[in-house]
């Protein structure tokens, strides 16, 4: 079919122009402009929507956190599912659904799932970790926060604690806090610093619940298999204090038995247990099996304070209450000396660590100086364990009077053990004590080999004693003959070999008489030096 010039080249060019949209599109993605020094500067948080700290009762639609510049949305897409990157990074408040989240560019637009509620105060706030294109970080790690009401009086109450986990004693960073406003139940959420410190505000005024929970997947909720732990505080204060955090379970613990010693088996219980109560010796009991017999108990503690009653101290070492007063004193000048120059490689090891210290401080400034960014000191303390609760355990070492019998079983029950939130139970459980290995010895493979060692050795004190005839001293050499003496007629110097020879035919002569026989024949040197006269 034939075209006329005129449509051919109609066609000609929106073909062109369907090819080069879709050039376009496929190949359209957010990206800095090339050329040009590299961006090193972090995007800059300039306004938000609405302003926080004010009340707007007929505020509909999003509220926005503007930047000076495109950031980035983040690998993981955001469906409401709180699995987004930035779905991650916002906290809503009161709200215990996930927010949506929409990326615009330079814009993050967060808004409740089912809207605005008219008069509650709503706190929005916008974690760390937020970078632009080029992975610049945000300045510092401090969150950014819109707090604002959609009518009533604005907030001006605020909550300041720590959060520490109870199973090391030490304060747990990047904590979850949540405080739950008892008139209303509204929950307003934060996280606390890289110390486990927070300070949570501006909140409406009331008494709070208000919990600290080790957010372990990171959900931004409080699950019921997390470690948490919760205190009240009244109406017009702002202190919340420590909060330790532990794991609840609504059942009693579960126990283990397992023989340590002859005199001491080990109670493993399947939670940690209430350090505030005393486990008695009235409320455990052990019998033998099979008949049921108690058996006295003389002690029941924890683990580490077993250990550290009933553990074997060092024996000191052989010889030292004997040495002389000259040799103790060269010992302790010995050790004198390895104190000293052990105390100078601390004090060497100390000056390194500072100046080391003095060196990233200093590079720190700089880098501040540089960039802008302040970095905050480091606190030493949230690195120690507190003191203030007694540590947990999970188990605990039972010593009785008299020795266990190996072989033997055993059945165990502690009454009324608690969890650390106070649930009881009365576990049972039994062993059986090991019996030792006895190590078998075989005499009769001892005694061959003796007996080997012995024809060994019999072996050996004859191959010594040819070897030592092999190795006899030889005699010296003759002197040469002077040419001037005259020479002695051969024929006569020898001698007949055959009278030499015994002969074989006759009795062989004893030991003693073979004895003297070659004593006698010792002297054949002199008889041959007359025959030279």
């Amino acid at each position: 079919m034939r075209l006329n010039p005129p449509v051919r080249r109609l066609l000609q060019f929106t073909g062109g122009v369907a090819v080069a949209a879709c050039v376009v599109l496929a190949c359209a993605r957010v990206a800095p402009p090339p050329g040009g020094p590299p961006d090193r500067s972090p995007p800059v948080l300039l306004s938000t929507r609405p302003d926080s700290a004010g009340v707007y009762p007929d505020f509909e639609g999003f509220a926005e956190f503007r930047f000076d510049e495109v950031i980035s949305e983040g690998g993981s897409p955001n469906f409401g599912l709180g699995t987004g990157d930035l779905e991650r990074m916002v906290i809503l408040s009161p709200d215990s659904e996930v927010p949506v989240v929409r990326w615009k560019r330079e814009r993050i637009l967060v808004r409740p799932k089912h809207g605005w509620k008219p008069n509650r105060i709503y706190r929005i706030e916008l974690l760390g970790g937020i970078v632009d294109l080029r992975n610049n970080r945000m300045k510092g790690s401090t969150t950014k926060t819109l707090t604002f009401a959609t009518g009533g009086a604005l907030p001006t109450d605020s909550l300041i604690g720590v959060v520490v986990d109870w199973t090391t004693q030490r304060m747990s960073g990047r904590a979850l806090i949540e405080a739950v406003h008892l008139p209303d139940s509204l929950s307003y959420r934060t996280m606390a610093d890289s110390n486990g410190r927070f300070r949570f505000g501006p909140l409406p005024k009331g008494e709070y619940l208000v919990y600290g929970v080790l957010d372990q997947n990171n959900n931004l909720r409080r699950d019921p298999r997390e470690s948490y732990d919760s205190l009240r505080v009244e109406a017009g204060r702002d202190s919340v204090g420590e909060i330790w955090a532990f794991k609840h379970d609504s059942l009693g613990p579960r126990m283990t038995v397992q023989a340590r010693d002859s005199m001491s088996v080990v109670l493993s219980f399947s939670q940690m247990v209430n350090p505030y109560q005393h486990v008695t010796v009235d409320s455990v009991r052990l019998l033998a099996l099979p008949d049921s017999t108690v058996v006295k108990i003389a002690d029941i503690l924890p683990q580490k304070l077993y250990d550290s009653l009933y553990a074997a101290k060092p024996k000191p070492a052989a010889g030292d209450s004997v040495l002389p007063d000259s040799l103790r004193a060269k010992k302790d000048s010995l050790a004198k000396v390895h104190a000293d120059s052990l105390r100078a490689d601390s004090v060497r090891a100390d000056s390194i660590l500072r100046s080391r210290a003095a060196a990233t401080a200093a590079a720190a400034r700089r880098r501040a100086a540089r960039t802008g960014i302040k970095i905050p000191p480091v606190d030493s303390t949230s690195q120690l364990p507190l003191k203030t609760k007694p540590p947990l355990y999970d188990k605990l070492v039972l010593r009785t009077v008299d020795a266990l019998v190996p072989g033997k079983g055993y059945i165990i029950e502690v009454r009324g053990i608690q969890n650390v939130n106070r649930v009881a139970s009365s576990p049972i459980a039994g062993t059986k004590i090991p019996v030792p290995k006895k190590v078998v010895i075989d005499t009769t493979k001892a005694k061959a080999d003796s007996l080997k060692t012995k024809a060994d050795s019999v072996k050996k004190a004859e191959a010594g004693k040819k070897k030592g005839k092999e190795t006899a001293p030889k005699e010296a050499p003759k002197a040469p003959a002077d040419p001037a003496r005259p020479r002695p007629d051969s024929s006569k110097a020898k001698v007949d070999s055959s009278k030499t020879k015994p002969d074989s035919s006759k009795a062989k002569p004893d030991s003693a008489k073979a004895k003297a026989d070659t004593t006698a024949s010792k002297p054949m040197k002199p008889q041959r030096l007359e025959l030279y006269e």
